[in-house]
Parts: C-alpha cells; structure tokens; sequence
C-alpha cells in the first residue's frame, strides 16, 4: 500500500500509478491551472475526471481531500523532505507545484512577491467577478429580471479588464516573465468566450488583453492542459 492508494480518494478514483502525482480535476478556469502547470514543468502526474455534480464532489471519499468541495485538489506522494502531500486550492497548489519545480515563480525574492500579488489579483478578482458575471449572464441568474446584479459584474469586469491591460502595456506577461499568474489568469479571461459575454464587457476594447489571451493559448502544454483530464 502507498500514500496514495490508502487515501479515500482513490476508492473512488483509483489510481494507475499511485507513485506519481494525482490530480483530481474538471477542465474549468480553475481545474486547468494545475494541469496546464504540471505540463509546463513536465511533472510527471495521473488525472481524474471529477465531475461537477454533488454525488461527485460531495462524495465522502472527495470530502476526505477537499472539504470544501471543489476542484482541483492533488496527492503528492513524492512531497518536501519525502512527506506526502495532499493539497487543495487552485493558487495553493500553483505556489506548491512552483516552490517545488523551482520553475515560474520568478528568480529573486522581488520577483516573486510580483507574481504572488498578481495571482492574487485572479483569485481575489477576476476568477469570483467573472464567476458571477457567467452566472448572471449565461446561466440561472440570467433569468433574474433586476438588471442589477448582471450591471454590477459586467462593469466589474470591465474595470477588471481595464487593470489587466494597463498592466501589460510593454509586456507580454502579467509579472513581468511567464509565471503561475498568467496560468491563474488567462484562463479566467478566455472564460468571457464561454460565457457569450465577450461583447457585453467589451473585450475587443482591450487590445493588450486580447493578444495576451491569443499568446497564452498558443503555449503547446496549455493546448494539451486545457483539455486534461478531457471532457466525457
């Protein structure tokens, strides 16, 4: 038996190679940051397909990773000084997986204080206001009559945008070099696509973003992390 093998999770969702990194994800904005990651650092690791309803996310053996109740979340056998790890939280597990490569974190203390404030800004920001903004717009909130709630997210939004932008005037990435900021963000910002709400906020008003959005995706291990673990 392993590290991985005698947690719950893996009751549920076994694993094929309980020596390697598990990553328990659904390829949302969130679930694809970690397997855009661990392409871009090419750590080896195993997905499973977590779907989205409560028998999955609620399930007890979920629950006994994530209490929380959401994706992504990872088991590490091969964690600091030996020691197992198991990990939930999409900008933790950015944090870990770059403390532990070494790799897009920036090189000086200045540095990565840059890229965790940016990463911040997406998970404080962007990825609950573009949450709400989706809700509001494409799926049950849209149905809401007060146009309040989806005028409030769509200006957030916009001011959102507005802030990237200036941010990479001069630049091509969000921190300066390409870090686990831009694997938190540019994600949320591609989700405009999916949410029809492109035209409402304004995107194309945004130059700098919009190339920002096309560079990110050309990224070879962000076209194979985007759809892993695939869609059923």
């Amino acid at each position: 038996m392993s590290f991985v093998t005698d947690h719950p999770i893996n009751g549920k969702y076994p694993a094929e190679n309980p020596d390697i990194l598990q990553l328990y994800a659904f390829p949302t904005p969130n679930g694809v940051k970690v397997s855009i990651m661990l392409e871009e650092i090419g750590l080896p690791y195993e997905a499973h397909l977590v779907g989205l309803s409560d028998a999955e996310v609620k399930s007890p053996e979920f629950l006994a990773l994530n209490p929380n109740n959401k994706i992504p979340a990872i088991l590490d056998p091969n964690g600091p000084d030996g020691e197992p790890v198991a990990l939930f939280e999409s900008g933790a597990i950015l944090i870990y997986l770059a403390e532990k490569s070494g790799q897009l974190i920036g090189k000086t203390a200045a540095e990565k204080a840059q890229v965790i404030q940016w990463l911040m800004f997406q998970m404080g920001g962007v990825g609950p206001m573009f949450g709400q903004l989706g809700f509001f717009y494409k799926f049950a909130g849209a149905d809401i009559e007060d146009p309040r709630p989806r005028e409030r997210y769509i200006n957030e939004a916009k001011r959102l945008l507005n802030v990237v932008n200036q941010q990479l005037e001069g630049q091509d990435w969000i921190a300066g070099d390409y870090s686990i900021a831009d694997i938190a963000l540019a994600p949320w910002l591609g989700a405009l696509d999916f949410y029809g709400a492109t035209e409402v906020v304004g995107l194309s008003e945004f130059p700098n973003v919009t190339a920002y959005i096309d560079r990110f995706m050309a990224r070879p291990a962000v076209q194979k992390g985007r759809n892993t673990p695939p869609r059923p």
